[in-house]
C-alpha cells in the first residue's frame, strides 16, 4: 500500500474527525523526553520548527491551530508540496528563533527538538519558554541530547504523531495514519532478500569531516527497515561529525546523500567521486548513491516512502 500523500493524509484525518467518537477528554498528559506535560485544552496558537516537524502538524490537519512555523527557509528546505501546505502560514524565523520571536507571536505551543530549534543551554528551551505560557513538545529523536535512551526506531516517529494528536484532541487521525504506515512497512519487509545487510553510510554534509547519522538518528532505523546496516550505528550520538578514516575502513557499499542547503546532492556526490581518498570505497567504485531529501531523512511522515525507496535502491525493484 502506497503511503498517503500529504494532501490525502490531511483529507483522511479531517474526514475521520467527523465520523469518529467525540473528541478526547481533557486534561491529557504526554511524555516529552524526560518530562510529563499536561494540557487542559488543545493549543490554539501553535507553531513548529523545521520542515519535518511542520509536516507532522500538517499531516494531522492542525493548520487551523497554527500561527506559523520556524527554521525552514534559512536552510532551503521547502519543496513544492510543503510550500503548498504552509502557504497560509507565516514563517516566524528563517532559522532558529529567538525567545522574543516566539513570545511576540503569542504562542501557547511549540513543537521543536534539541538541535531542531533548541540547543542545550540556549535561550530557547522548555524551561525558558514556560514562564511565558508556551508549552514545548520535544521531538523524540532529539531526546538523546538530554537523556539516555534506547536506540532509534521507526516507532519514535509514530510516538510523536500519537502524542501530537493527543495534545490536539484528534487521536483517531494518528491511529489511521499509523495503521497505514505499519501496513506499508510490513509490505516492504516481505520484499527484502535474506543474507547480510548492505553496509551503508549517510552523508549529510561537510568535506573536512562528514556530518552523518549515528546510532540515535532516524536514518539508522530507516536503513535497517530497508535491509541495510548503518556503518556508524556504533557512534553513541544522533546527527554528528565523525572522521573520514573509519568511513573508508568500513567501506560502505551504498552512500545515502541527504539533500538540502546550498551544497546540492550532485555536488556532494562529485566531491566523493573526485577525492582520491575515497576511490576504493565500494559505493564510489560501483556508483551506488541514493539521494534523500532532508524531510525524508529526518523523523516525519515521509520516512515510510523513503524506506521503500531505500529498499529498491539497495536490492533492486
Amino acid at each position: 500500500m502506497k503511503t498517503l500523500s500529504l494532501s490525502l493524509s490531511l483529507g483522511l484525518g479531517l474526514g475521520l474527525t467527523a465520523l469518529a467518537a467525540p473528541a478526547l477528554a481533557f486534561p491529557v498528559t504526554v511524555q516529552s523526553c524526560d518530562r510529563e506535560i499536561t494540557f487542559n485544552a488543545p493549543p490554539e496558537r501553535a507553531a513548529s520548527n523545521d520542515v519535518n516537524l511542520t509536516e507532522m502538524m500538517l499531516t494531522l490537519g492542525l493548520t487551523d491551530r497554527m500561527v506559523g512555523y520556524t527554521g525552514i527557509s534559512g536552510w532551503n528546505k521547502l519543496d513544492e508540496e510543503m510550500r503548498e501546505g504552509v502557504a497560509e502560514l507565516p514563517e516566524l524565523s528563517e532559522r532558529y528563533p529567538s525567545r522574543e520571536v516566539l513570545i511576540g507571536a503569542d504562542l501557547d505551543f511549540w513543537f521543536a527538538g534539541w538541535n531542531y530549534g533548541m540547543r542545550v543551554g540556549g535561550e530557547v528551551t522548555p524551561d525558558t519558554l514556560a514562564p511565558f505560557g508556551i508549552e514545548v513538545y520535544e521531538l523524540t529523536e532529539s531526546c538523546i541530547h538530554i537523556m539516555d535512551r534506547e536506540r532509534i526506531a521507526i516507532d519514535d516517529m509514530f510516538t510523536d504523531i500519537r502524542n501530537l494528536a493527543t495534545i490536539f484532541g484528534v487521536p483517531d487521525r494518528a491511529e489511521a495514519l499509523i495503521a497505514g504506515w505499519q501496513a506499508d512497512l510490513a509490505e516492504i519487509a516481505e520484499t527484502l532478500p535474506g543474507g547480510d545487510p548492505l553496509r551503508v553510510f549517510v552523508y549529510d554534509s561537510g568535506e573536512d569531516t562528514p556530518f552523518t547519522a549515528g546510532r540515535y538518528a532516524m536514518p539508522t532505523a530507516m536503513i535497517e527497515a530497508a535491509g541495510g546496516h548503518n556503518i556508524m550505528d556504533d557512534v553513541e550520538s544522533s546527527w554528528t561529525r565523525v572522521a573520514w578514516e573509519p568511513v573508508v575502513e568500513r567501506n560502505p557499499e551504498v552512500i545515502v546523500i541527504v539533500d538540502y542547503g546550498e551544497v546540492t546532492a550532485d555536488e556532494k556526490i562529485a566531491f566523493l567521486r573526485s577525492n582520491p581518498a575515497f576511490s576504493d570505497i565500494d559505493a564510489v567504485v560501483n556508483d551506488r548513491f541514493v539521494v534523500l531529501e532532508y524531510v525524508e531523512a529526518t523523523p516525519g511522515p515521509r520516512n515510510i516512502d523513503a524506506i521503500r525507496a531505500l529498499a529498491a535502491a539497495f536490492h533492486g525493484e
